[in-house]
Order: structure tokens, then C-alpha cells, then sequence
């Protein structure tokens, strides 16, 4: 377990982000693609509904024992959260009422985070369509690890306790490396948050607020859905940065697994995501492919070719106009 990683810096490319450059391709050769764009109607009943769910199971959590309110959270109240979270990717990309209602978007992911007790829903959006624009800059994209983090967390053991603490890094490694003013609606969705909080403690009890955080926690770390942070953008082949997941647990994470699929195609909801695959499967069968995100976490902490510093990065030019 203390076996080192065999790369000492990231993987340094000076070619643009592939994704631009295939979509225009992919689109000359098949243009009905874009009949795909905008959101799925279905989608903001999915997450309404997921979310109410949630909140009810709430109530039979709160007089179980210890043990079974730690299992639940693990096994089921982690799994509805990390959907949820998968949910708020999707409405970042304007998908729960199109890209004319912000605020109706915004308003449905701070819905949809209540029940993850961690508020990150307005701040996510800020980020992640920088990480699309700007896949691999040093500086813009945030979901790059530091320098420290590879470092640290550079043994068999070290990648074990970074997977662990996974959720804490993506909470916090933005507020370093590229900190923002916090904008009136950040700080109103944290204020909302924490008074839902505080009312699960007082009304609910510390083992609701523990199935709630703890299972949001659980499942971002060593857990099979937490796998797709890993199986994305890691270098597990020299010289290809995004990688898709095709296996069963697209089903519950809005097919988030289609990861070149959707950095493709950014405009198009999680439930056509196959379709764009269906259509255009010369770009992408060929690709190397993911099938397992339990796998992706075993290799990613045993391998020593695999790492925190697997990513390929890019100096950074500056924001675009």
C-alpha cells in the first residue's frame, strides 16, 4: 500500500480541448443532432419527485438504530443524494426549464440540494461551464488536482485516503486556486441551506442530519457512484483526457457516464446522451471506454501509471472574449 506513483508532474498537452474541434466534425456528417438540443420535459418531474421522496424517507430514518441510519446512508440515502447532485450538473447546463429561465433553474437545484445538506448548487454552475470551456487549464478548470494534493497523495495508500476525502477536495479546491466573489444568490442558497439544516436537527434529530450529510459524503468518496469523478478526465490511456462509462449506473446519475458524449454536445439532456452515440458511432465506439466504476476506483488507487496527477493540463491563456 506504499507502493509510489510512477508520474512525478501532469501530462502537459498544447493541443486545444478535442471536444469543439469533434463536435463541429460530428455535426457537418450528422446535423439532426441538433434536433436533440434543450431540456427533457420529464426532467424537472424526475427531480421534483426524487427530491420529495427523499425528504419523506426522512421520517422512517429518524427512530432507527445507529447502525442501520449508517447503512442507509451508504447504501441509499448517499445514492438518492449523489443523484441529486447529478441533477444540479444537469439543471447547470439549463436543463430543468431551458436556458430563457434561469432563476426557474436555479430555484430547482436549490430545491433539489436541500436534501444533501451541503450547499453547492448555485456556486457548481460558475465552475463547471468553466471546466467545459476551459477543459484543462491550470488555472480555470478546477476539477484539475494541485500540485499538493498529487504530491501528498501519491502512494497506493495515499490515493486510497484521497478517494476517501474526494469530497472535501471538490468543495474546497476552487476557494484556492480560483476564488470568486461570491455572488447574492450564493449567499441566499447557503442561508436557505443551512436554516433547512438546522430545522432537520431540531425537528428530526441528529441521525436525520447524519443519514443526510453523512450519505452526501459517503457517497462523493469510496463508493461505486463517485467512481465517474474518476473515470472522466483521468489519464488511464496516454494522450486521451475524456472517457465515457457505459454500464448500468447511468441509469440513476442521468447518464452523466456519457462523458464524451456530453462535453461533445453540452446541449443535449442526459436522456438523449445515447442517442448522440446511436447516431454518431464512428467518434465513439473506438474510444477508449469505461464499463465499471468500481473498477475505475480500484485501478485508479492500485495502479501506480494512475494518479492524481493523470490529467492532462494546459497553460493558461486568459478568459475568452
Amino acid at each position: 500500500m506504499g507502493a509510489k506513483v510512477s508520474r512525478s508532474d501532469f501530462e502537459w498537452t498544447f493541443t486545444e480541448e478535442p471536444h469543439a474541434s469533434r463536435r463541429k466534425e460530428i455535426l457537418e456528417k450528422h446535423p439532426e443532432i441538433k434536433t436533440l438540443y434543450g431540456p427533457d420535459r420529464n426532467f424537472k418531474w424526475i427531480v421534483i419527485i426524487t427530491t420529495i421522496l427523499q425528504l419523506l424517507s426522512f421520517y422512517f430514518i429518524k427512530d432507527l438504530q445507529w447502525f442501520y441510519v449508517i447503512l442507509l446512508a451508504y447504501c441509499f440515502g448517499g445514492v438518492v443524494n449523489h443523484s441529486l447532485m447529478l441533477a444540479i450538473h444537469e439543471i447547470a447546463h439549463n436543463m430543468g426549464f431551458g436556458p430563457k429561465y434561469p432563476l426557474k433553474n436555479k430555484t430547482l437545484g436549490m430545491f433539489a440540494n436541500l436534501p444533501i445538506g451541503l450547499p453547492f448548487s448555485v456556486t457548481f454552475k460558475h465552475y463547471h461551464l468553466e471546466h467545459h470551456r476551459y477543459q484543462g487549464d491550470e488555472k480555470l478548470d478546477t476539477d484539475i488536482p494541485t500540485y499538493l494534493e498529487a504530491k501528498l497523495f501519491s502512494s497506493t495508500f495515499g490515493k486510497f485516503v484521497w478517494v476517501l476525502l474526494q469530497p472535501f477536495f471538490y468543495a474546497f479546491r476552487p476557494m484556492f486556486t480560483y476564488p470568486k466573489n461570491p455572488t447574492a444568490l450564493e449567499i441566499i442558497s447557503v442561508f436557505i441551506q443551512l436554516l433547512f439544516d438546522y430545522w432537520v436537527y431540531s425537528n428530526l434529530g441528529i441521525k436525520v442530519l447524519t443519514y443526510m450529510l453523512g450519505g452526501s459524503l459517503m457517497a462523493m468518496g469510496l463508493h461505486p457512484v463517485a467512481g465517474h469523478f474518476i473515470s472522466e478526465h483521468y489519464m488511464f490511456h496516454k494522450g486521451f483526457e475524456t472517457y465515457s462509462y457505459y454500464g448500468p449506473l447511468n441509469y440513476i446519475t442521468f447518464n452523466v457516464g456519457y462523458h464524451n458524449e456530453h462535453h461533445d454536445f453540452p446541449f443535449v439532456p442526459g436522456s438523449k446522451l445515447p442517442l448522440v452515440k446511436k447516431i454518431a458511432p464512428e467518434f465513439y465506439d473506438d474510444l477508449p471506454q469505461h464499463h465499471s466504476w468500481s473498477s475505475v476506483l480500484y485501478d485508479f488507487i492500485m495502479d501506480p501509471n494512475i494518479g492524481p496527477y493523470a490529467r492532462m493540463k494546459r497553460k493558461h491563456q486568459g478568459l475568452k472574449s
